[in-house]
């Protein structure tokens, strides 16, 4: 699995770019959202995610990881491929999907070009949960002004600990435990360690 990208911006355009590593030339889908991110930076870094068919590997790329995430979220759906994922996210920024998930919006989704109104019902019925409880997490280091390293770091702790072998559930309530008492100014280490000794 490719995990990312980091290269030379060889071509950009709304809709894929090329990024050449060490003189191979890697042919990246992405999301206007992506697009617009990426401005004119002659070194890049994308967040990848390759699908596999029988007749082609196709490579999609992620300027954040909040949009990689909520593709994964979307192509988990039954009846919504990788080209329908990147559609919406090409429509709707990544804030404005989250919050017509979370409202129950099924029309802002359906006006998405090729996406009916059972597709736009089960991306809402089946990312309602993930979505609200990822906002949830997110808003709890919203205050302060590290919230993406913030989040990092939790995310970072929160695999780590499961790969000991926590709960995921076990994990992340250590780890919110500890944020609450010491506060968002603590290392990765400290909070592993912090998390492993609150069980």
């Amino acid at each position: 699995m490719i995990a990312y990208l980091k290269g030379r911006l060889v071509f950009k355009d709304p809709t894929y770019v090329i990024i050449d590593i060490n003189g191979v030339g890697y042919h990246v889908k992405i999301s206007l959202q992506t697009y617009s991110k990426i401005k004119d930076e002659e070194q890049v870094m994308l967040l990848t995610f390759l699908h596999i068919k029988e007749d082609a590997h196709t490579l999609y790329g992620f300027k954040e990881e909040a949009e990689k995430k909520l593709f994964l979220n979307l192509i988990s759906i039954s009846g919504v491929g990788p080209n329908t994922g990147l559609m919406i996210l090409s429509s709707l920024s990544s804030e404005e999907l989250e919050s017509a998930i979370i409202q129950e919006d099924f029309k802002t989704i359906q006006n998405v070009k090729g996406v009916g109104a059972k597709t736009a019902q089960r991306i809402v019925l089946e990312l309602k949960d993930k979505v609200k409880k990822d906002a949830i997490l997110d808003s709890s280091t919203s205050h302060t002004g590290f919230m993406t390293q913030n989040n990092k770091i939790k995310e970072e702790a929160l695999q780590a600990l499961i790969t000991l072998g926590f709960p995921k559930a076990t994990a992340e309530k250590n780890i919110a435990t500890i944020l609450k008492k010491i506060g968002s100014e603590i290392s990765l280490e400290d909070l592993i360690k912090a998390s492993l000794k609150s069980t």
